[in-house]
C-alpha cells in the first residue's frame, strides 16, 4: 500500500482553498456555466497574460506562453478561468490530456518567506513544482503535481495583488 504523508492538524486549518480554477477552451460558455452553477455575478477579463521566461517555469525550462484570465468570486472563494492562447504550458498540457477541466485549487502562503518554505517542502515530499514564476506586481505561484489529484497552487499574493483582487470580489455584490 502507498504510503500517506501526513501533516500536522495546525498546518491543515491553513490549507483552505482560496480558489478553484479551469482550464477552458471557451471561456464564454464556462463563464456562463459557472455563473449558473455558482452564482458567480460579473467576470474580469485579463487578456493575453504572457508568462515570460524570464519569470516564469514550466518543467524545469523558462516558460513562454500567453493565455485569457477570467476572475470571479463565489463568496469568498475566487473562481479563475485560463484559456491557453499560445505555447506550451501546464495549461495545453492539461487540454491535450482531459479537455477543458478542473485544473487545480489555491492555498496563498502569507509572506514571501513561507511561500519558499513551502516550495522547499513540496520538493523534499516529491510533489515538485511543475511551473512557477512570479506575475507583475509581486505575486508568486507554484503548481505542485501529485498522482490522481488536480494541481495544487500555492501563492503569495502581496498587498497590490490583493488590492485588485478585492476588486475582484466587491464587483459580485
Amino acid at each position: 500500500m502507498p504510503s500517506v504523508r501526513r501533516y500536522p492538524l495546525s498546518n491543515m486549518l491553513n490549507q483552505t482553498p482560496v480558489q478553484i480554477a479551469w482550464v477552458a477552451a471557451d471561456l464564454d460558455a464556462t463563464e456562463a456555466a459557472l455563473t449558473t452553477m455558482l452564482g458567480a455575478r460579473r467576470w474580469i477579463r485579463l487578456p493575453a497574460v504572457h508568462f515570460a521566461p524570464d519569470t516564469c517555469t514550466y518543467r524545469g525550462r523558462p516558460a513562454d506562453f500567453v493565455a485569457d484570465i477570467s476572475l470571479s468570486y463565489a463568496g469568498d472563494t475566487q473562481l479563475e478561468l485560463i484559456a491557453p492562447i499560445r505555447g506550451d504550458s501546464i495549461y495545453t498540457e492539461f487540454l491535450d490530456a482531459h479537455g477543458p477541466g478542473l485544473h487545480h485549487v489555491c492555498v496563498e502562503e502569507p509572506d514571501a518567506e513561507s511561500f519558499d518554505a513551502r516550495l522547499r517542502a513540496a520538493e523534499r515530499d516529491d510533489t515538485p513544482a511543475v511551473c512557477e514564476g512570479t506575475m507583475p506586481g509581486g505575486m508568486r505561484f507554484a503548481y505542485l503535481a501529485a498522482p490522481g489529484v488536480p494541481y495544487l497552487e500555492i501563492a503569495y499574493i502581496p498587498p497590490e495583488i490583493r488590492a485588485f483582487f478585492d476588486y475582484v470580489k466587491e464587483e459580485q455584490l
